[in-house]
């Protein structure tokens, strides 16, 4: 099976063999760290975006590689993302290597918008889905 896209979403088991983690520490790092928001679909399953790859990359690399605890993560990504609102802020979608924590923490800064989505068009079709379900 090839690899995935660079911009595709991963499931949680993709993602903690990428990072080298178990499925359970995403889950604690998810719990503890409130930036960290994968989506989640129907019945809890979670979706990992690349921003949030990248940000999952970072922590990695804060607890392996420098020695960081999950509360010193959490006061170093709050810090480097000047106490922005996690909901409007995504990290970059690149991967980060063992680069330096001031290459790090600039990754972290770099901002998007969350997608916009048709919602008059969404209702529509959960509407049209909604009637086929009553007739079946």
């Amino acid at each position: 099976m090839p690899d995935k896209s660079s911009q595709a979403f991963r499931n949680i088991g993709e993602m903690a063999k990428e990072i080298g983690v178990k499925t359970h520490i995403l889950r604690y790092w998810e719990e503890q760290l409130p930036m960290l928001q994968p989506m989640k679909r129907a019945g809890g399953r979670r979706l990992y975006r690349p921003s949030d790859a990248a940000m999952l990359h970072q922590i990695n690399h804060l607890v392996r590689d420098q020695g960081y605890t999950v509360k010193g993560v959490r006061k170093y990504l709050a810090q480097s993302r000047g106490g922005a609102d996690h909901e409007n802020t995504r990290v970059s979608t690149h991967t980060i290597s063992a680069a330096s924590p001031a290459a790090a923490a600039s990754m972290v800064t770099s901002q998007t918008t969350a997608p916009q989505f048709p919602i008059a068009e969404l209702k529509a079709i959960r509407e049209r889905l909604s009637a086929a379900l009553a007739v079946a």
